[in-house]
């Protein structure tokens, strides 16, 4: 096995690996490895020829190909996220920072146009707050999902700020 088979190889066995060690339940064939990497299959290497194509075959010509490169690969990154740890529900913010990423290799290796730093960062910052929001909002609902518990919460807070008062 040559140098550069192994080196492909080597990461994908050991990815492989943990992959079925914590999904240990899972019935594992070919069904399976669509399921859950259809997108490194199908929609990261479609990124990866964008990029490929600008750097190697166009000598950097061509920037342009960098805008759908890197909204694909972000694209398919998030993808690969959700569908292994099931939280779409978090990684949606992640298509907007697609876009934000493309159009960023578009100005980092084009022409340094400053008016594309305006999509850029709104669309980054929109990204950023709602993966914040929703990434909190679901850390809370897990921690409180008992109303019970922050029903006795504000009970405390209450009559701590009950007897405050009362001793001033």
């Amino acid at each position: 096995m040559n140098m550069n088979r192994s080196a492909f190889l080597g990461p994908i066995l050991i990815l492989l690996g943990i992959f079925m060690f914590l999904k240990g339940d899972v019935a594992f064939g070919t069904g399976t490895i669509f399921e859950f990497f259809w997108p490194t299959l199908f929609v990261i290497p479609v990124g990866v020829f964008f990029h490929w194509m600008y750097f190697f075959i166009m000598q950097r010509r061509g920037v342009g190909l960098l805008v759908p490169g890197g909204i694909v690969l972000t694209a398919g990154i998030v993808c690969q996220i959700s569908t292994l740890f099931d939280i779409w529900h978090l990684m949606w913010p992640g298509f907007m920072l697609a876009v934000a990423i493309g159009l960023f290799e578009l100005y980092w290796f084009g022409d340094r146009n400053r008016y594309l730093l305006i999509p850029i960062s709104i669309l980054a910052v929109m990204s950023l707050l709602f993966f914040a929001i929703f990434s909190i909002g679901s850390l809370f609902s897990a921690l409180f999902h008992n109303n019970s518990i922050i029903a006795i919460g504000l009970i405390v807070v209450g009559g701590l700020m009950m007897m405050m008062r009362n001793r001033g």
